[in-house]
């Protein structure tokens, strides 16, 4: 026999087969998973591999977290905490402003824009003027915005605010749209506070000349202005508001209404450059004579030449409507 027919035989003689292990119950598995006696591995790791592990993690996250803040350092920088970065055009709000209204329903109803009660007691209309109570409160109590206080002007068309400076509004001298009167909700004709909303840097471009005004606008409003180019001709930069029933029934139950102050937004609150202190200006309207138990369906309008009317975008609108039992 030859040496390789000797070896290929003694190979034979001492191959073993590969066998499979017998099967293991699961719980064993789990056991030997938790600890392995053999090895010494907790969770399938020894104590050295935990280590190592744990000490990278805690490297990879603090070089994390100091990037994250060194990012955030440098971003700081990029941005003006009273001027916004994009501006008029270059931001989402664009250069149309839209108006507003106060009292508000409540926040569980945000679709609704029904001012709605009834009767003569105080508990019946709470809601309403507790809601404008919390909303006139900086108006009322200038502390209560921070800055105001130090940097307040009392404006007038002749002598606007200095740059930095901002303009008194004393809402207390707007009777009977008081707080002492109930903003005349107890005697059913209430008052309504209409705002135009802050579009930083925008400049109104106002109706200033009484033989170019829309023919859309109302009638009642040119009579307002050409009395007002009688007496004042810097009192007509005011951005105007018209506030009128939808239809022609609105129209009718909607009955007379004042305007308070005056029939506008003066010119002097504007451009709006987030002074510290600054209350945008309000107008409050004053509903004489409502009809009661129908729906009036209101809309009210601010004019300027560079503000378009637009229901659907809500654009230098506001629609709302009033329901007095």
């Amino acid at each position: 026999m030859t040496n390789s027919a000797k070896q290929q035989e003694a190979m034979q003689q001492n191959y073993q087969p590969f066998l499979k292990p017998p099967p293991e119950p699961a719980m064993t598995k789990f056991k030997r998973f938790l600890y392995n006696s053999e090895t010494g591995a907790v969770f399938g790791r020894t104590g050295e591999s935990w280590a190592k592990i744990g000490l990278f993690y805690t490297i990879f996250y603090i070089c994390l977290a100091a990037l994250f803040i060194l990012l955030l350092w440098l971003f700081h920088f990029t941005l003006d905490p009273r001027i916004p970065k994009w501006k008029l055009d270059e931001s989402l709000i664009g250069t149309n402003p839209g108006l507003g209204f106060r009292p508000m329903p409540e926040s569980d109803n945000a679709l609704s824009s029904l001012i709605w009660y009834r009767g003569t007691n105080k508990e019946d209309f709470a809601f309403w003027t507790n809601s404008l109570e919390k909303f006139l409160d900086p108006y009322r109590k200038p502390g209560l915005n921070p800055g105001r206080g130090q940097n307040i002007y009392n404006c007038d068309y002749d002598h606007p605010p200095s740059r930095g400076k901002v303009c008194n509004i004393d809402v207390r001298q707007w009777a009977p749209c008081t707080s002492e009167n109930n903003y005349n909700y107890h005697v059913q004709n209430p008052c309504i506070f209409i705002k135009l909303n802050k579009i930083f840097g925008w400049v109104p471009e106002y109706y200033n000349d009484t033989s170019n005004l829309p023919e859309d606008m109302p009638e009642s409003l040119k009579e307002t202005i050409y009395d007002k180019a009688n007496t004042s001709l810097s009192a007509l930069n005011t951005i105007w508001v018209s506030c009128e029933g939808e239809n022609p029934a609105d129209v009718e139950f909607i009955g007379e209404i004042d305007y308070l102050p005056q029939q506008g937004f003066p010119g002097y609150f504007f451009p709006f450059e987030n002074s510290e202190g600054y209350l945008s200006p309000l107008v409050a309207i004053h509903f004489k004579s409502p009809r009661t138990g129908v729906l009036i369906n209101v809309e009210c309008k601010a004019w300027a030449k560079n503000i378009k009317h637009d229901r659907k975008e809500k654009l230098g609108t506001v629609h709302f409507e009033l329901m007095i039992d």
